[in-house]
């Protein structure tokens, strides 16, 4: 009981804190200052208090996308590691397979993902006894159930069964023992189900509402939630719900894949759903500095303040592009300007390249959106869908117009794969189309490779990089194919149980 009330005053008193902070987002929809009241019980009485409240719960994709999903999705898999610019020995333990539920960054991802559903269930709890537009009130309604299913969805991957929380009103809903991962998933269907009958397409929103969710995002995001699930079928009919009318809904695919991480650009055809980063004073994209250049390059500094090179590639990743594949460019870099010598230097090693902008000074000033959902993911997912329904020209024709994208003519085109050898090669094909974009872990774990990559690529880095490298294979076991339940939260909530082989 004691534990509980502690809870609920700190939840209570977070939550007020929030209200008060909603102007602190990163996108520019988050501008405006709410109305100054704090108590949970009058906030809502205007139709700006509703926009303030959903506006807080795009703000929570910040704390979980701005690095963390890429140590948590990524650094436990074949491409990405440390680099000497990160001694944290809780990440060192996330890229040698030696983490536990003491981990702060999997604390970090449970602890974020539930803040981000309490706002989303204070909005869609709240907004409908506000007096405002009608209109606006469903949309707001719609764009906090696309986002309550993105923070579950996250959560059911990573956890399996996590306690279920619908309404904000009572701590004992976030007290409550774990739900099966079935009604979980029956929830996140729901509300995508909700949400893309309501949202409006891209072209609907006026150009300061960039980032928010659309029909589009949730059709694709539901898509994506059948095929973690096994369902083929279904997501193979969701997915073509937009890729067979991609223009209605304003998708394509950039003609350069570089295009995606260009500020003129980056929001274009293919940016699906995304963090809008800007300059400050607003948030800017903290991976430039932790994937940028320090120790590998002459004199260990090329004038760019905290560029400390803590978030690096494997080298088994930069080993698996063909030479003739333009994304390897653009994903892995050797060659970076220095402002100190006025001119290009090489690094010693391959970097992460997507979220560095040349002749910056500081790289706080890094503006690159992250992309949470892109058109090629679409259509990657689709290709898969339709492989396992057994359509497999089809298939290879989706899969096809990513690889012209990356080669820029036909010759890395696939044909005539059976069925087992479409599935690795759609695989592979997400390793090079998304590195460092947090979505590597849930694709060997969900096509039920995990285990048995990470020994392949233990042994593969061990021979052309680090030998510490088999300790990957030494440690990894069959059970890491769920996180384990933070042990923090065992210890608040009694009702909570662990994972199995967990300790």
């Amino acid at each position: 009981m004691k534990n509980n009330n502690v809870m609920k005053k700190i939840i209570i008193y977070t939550f007020a804190i929030t209200l008060a902070y909603f102007n602190s987002g990163c996108t520019s929809f988050l501008e405006e200052n709410p109305t100054d009241r704090l108590v949970i019980n009058n906030f809502y009485s205007s139709q700006k208090d509703a926009e303030a409240a959903v506006n807080a719960t795009y703000q929570q994709l910040n704390s979980l996308y701005n690095r963390l999903m890429y140590n948590v999705a990524e650094l436990p898999t074949d491409v990405m590691k440390n680099g000497l610019g990160m001694p944290n020995a809780f990440l060192q333990d996330l890229e040698f397979m030696r983490y536990n539920s003491d981990n702060t960054f999997i604390r970090d991802m449970w602890n974020n993902s539930y803040a981000g559903i309490m706002k989303a269930n204070a909005a869609i709890n709240n907004i409908p006894d506000v007096t405002m537009n009608t209109d606006l009130q469903a949309r707001l309604m719609a764009e906090a159930r696309f986002l309550r299913a993105l923070y579950y969805f996250n959560l059911v991957r990573f956890f399996g069964d996590v306690p279920l929380v619908t309404r904000l009103e009572s701590i004992n809903d976030a007290m409550g023992p774990r739900i099966p991962k079935e009604q979980v998933y029956e929830q996140i269907i729901q509300d995508l189900s909700d949400a893309e009958t309501v949202l409006p397409v891209r072209s609907q929103y006026a150009s300061n509402e960039e980032g928010r969710a659309t029909k589009g995002a949730a059709k694709i995001l539901l898509g994506k939630v059948y095929l973690t699930q096994g369902n083929f079928a279904a997501a193979k009919s969701k997915l073509a719900e937009v890729v067979g009318n991609e223009a209605e809904y304003g998708y394509g695919l950039h003609a350069d894949y570089a295009a995606n991480w260009n500020t003129e650009t980056e929001a274009g055809i293919e940016a699906v759903f995304y963090i809008e980063y800007k300059k400050p004073p607003m948030a800017s994209n903290g991976e430039m500095g932790l994937a940028g250049p320090k120790y590998s390059v002459p004199g260990g500094n090329i004038g760019v303040a905290s560029s400390n090179e803590a978030d690096i590639p494997t080298q088994e990743l930069w080993d698996a592009f063909d030479e003739k594949d333009r994304r390897r460019a653009v994903n892995l870099r050797y060659e970076f300007y220095s402002l100190i010598e006025n001119a290009n230097v090489l690094s010693s090693i391959p970097l992460f390249g997507k979220y560095w902008i040349d002749g910056l000074s500081a790289v706080n000033q890094c503006d690159i959106n992250m992309h949470i959902l892109r058109y090629a993911d679409a259509l990657l997912m689709y290709a898969e869908a339709l492989n396992e329904e057994n359509e497999s020209a089809k298939a290879h024709e989706v899969l096809n117009r990513v690889r012209e994208r990356a080669f820029g003519d036909t010759s890395g085109n696939f044909s005539g794969l059976s069925k087992e050898q479409f599935r690795a090669k759609i695989l592979d094909e997400r390793r090079l189309e998304f590195p460092i974009e947090g979505h590597r872990w849930f694709d060997l774990v969900r096509t039920g490779t995990f285990i048995q990559r990470m020994k392949e690529h233990s042994a593969y880095e061990a021979g052309v990089a680090e030998k510490n490298k088999t300790d990957i294979a030494a440690n990894i076991k069959d059970y890491m194919v769920l996180m384990p339940i933070p042990q923090r939260e065992l210890d608040l909530n009694p009702e909570l149980t662990q994972n199995p082989g967990w300790n």
